[in-house]
């Protein structure tokens, strides 16, 4: 969330007090530090004295730094944890600290907004993640898609039957695989709701790994340490490792109702994607939304750790699949638990890069009611490149076609 609400902070001039604050909360201490060096710098910034809060309005850094001095006076509650801050980022901090005090994630959302000046209001297109006002506009009024004050956290299921636990150890594991196979240390039981633990404020900290920061490694996508087996699906769990069947932020399911067109944008399939929509109701307020003219994939320019020997039409099933399991999922009810809506009613038309590392088969998605959109540098007045990524112009004149 932190790396989503920073990239939607305007762009302005280096010197301008909005670059400081930026760059301030995306500062992440190395994870090369020793524990001694990082708490140094840790209480620096806290105490005002680090040199990252340069240009940085008194009144916005006091802000900061208020919440910032909160979070530190939460750990200290809980000494004998002994966290740790190494590869700890300020950003993450502040918003922890902003949940815990407001007791709301949408709250602490609107806090780092005003501060950063990325909120205005949501109009026009929904992107999973984000909700943005006008597709040729930087800015984005930020809904999340699953709201508790409960511990939850991501589980993938293997092909062949290893599970393994955590957004990072999917994405961006640090050394390999912590996956276990069937029978192993990852032992879902049967599934239950959410249900309120005098625990959950101490999680909200613990989630900072155990006793600090979830350490990954983010090196080249394009040539990453792949995974054992193809991901089956990816689900919820508590802090007990129960499968949960959350329900969504009724605000989320609310919008899909009013807008004009549903992106589902670029990033980790399955880590990034996917969690947006399995949730129970997603699936069918898509698929019955009386406003939405479109509903768009924009592909990736190539595979990463989790979508390995990909095609297009892999993303499109993934994406399906997905959303008609969870629809109903963990009601007890007579009916089925699995929806049956088709593809066209999920996803209207595929876009990707000319130059795209994923094989794109034109009649097949064409077979299933997608049309595919190509993006062409040359059609777009861009100078070509080998590059597989898109630029604000590529998914601007996309979408322009779409909705003309």
């Amino acid at each position: 969330m932190r790396s989503r609400l920073i990239r939607l902070i305007p762009s302005s001039s280096p010197t301008s007090p909005v670059e400081a604050i930026r760059t301030l909360l995306s500062h992440r201490f190395p994870s090369h530090f020793t524990e001694r060096e990082a708490r140094d710098e840790w209480h620096d910034v806290v105490e005002g004295r680090s040199k990252l809060w340069r240009g940085i309005p008194a009144d916005r850094k006091e802000t900061i730094r208020g919440f910032l001095v909160y979070f530190e006076n939460e750990l200290l509650r809980r000494a004998q944890k002994n966290f740790s801050f190494r590869n700890g980022s300020i950003g993450n901090y502040f918003l922890t600290a902003a949940h815990l005090f407001f007791r709301s994630v949408p709250s602490a959302i609107f806090l780092f907004s005003s501060i950063t000046g990325s909120q205005v209001s949501g109009q026009g297109i929904t992107c999973f993640e984000m909700l943005i006002s006008d597709y040729s506009l930087p800015k984005a009024h930020i809904l999340p898609v699953l709201v508790t004050n409960h511990t939850v956290t991501i589980a993938a299921e293997l092909e062949n039957g290893g599970r393994i636990v955590g957004q990072c150890e999917i994405s961006h594991p640090v050394h390999g695989l912590t996956s276990s196979g069937p029978g192993g240390a990852v032992q879902i039981p049967e599934a239950h709701e959410l249900g309120y633990d005098d625990q959950d404020e101490d999680e909200d900290i613990k989630q900072q790994t155990g006793n600090g920061n979830i350490m990954f490694a983010k090196a080249d996508e394009r040539s990453p340490a792949w995974l054992e087996s193809k991901i089956q699906r990816v689900f919820y769990i508590n802090q007990y490792g129960q499968e949960i069947f959350p329900s969504p932020n009724q605000e989320f399911i609310k919008s899909l109702a009013s807008r004009d067109v549903l992106v589902y944008s670029i990033g980790s399939l399955w880590t990034s994607i996917i969690p947006c929509l399995a949730l129970r109701g997603v699936a069918s307020a898509i698929a019955k939304s009386p406003s939405l003219r479109a509903k768009v994939l924009l592909l990736n320019g190539y595979n990463d750790r989790e979508t390995m020997g990909y095609d297009a039409v892999d993303y499109v099933n993934s994406i399906t699949r997905t959303l008609n399991h969870y629809d109903l999922a963990g009601k007890t009810s007579s009916t089925k638990n699995v929806g049956d809506y088709p593809t066209s009613a999920f996803i209207t038309h595929l876009v990707y890069l000319e130059r795209t590392g994923i094989e794109v088969d034109e009649l097949a998605l064409r077979a299933l009611g997608i049309e595919p959109v190509k993006v062409s540098r040359n059609v777009v007045g861009q100078k070509m490149t080998t590059e597989e990524f898109y630029q604000a112009i590529d998914v601007q004149t996309a979408l322009a076609r779409i909705v003309a």
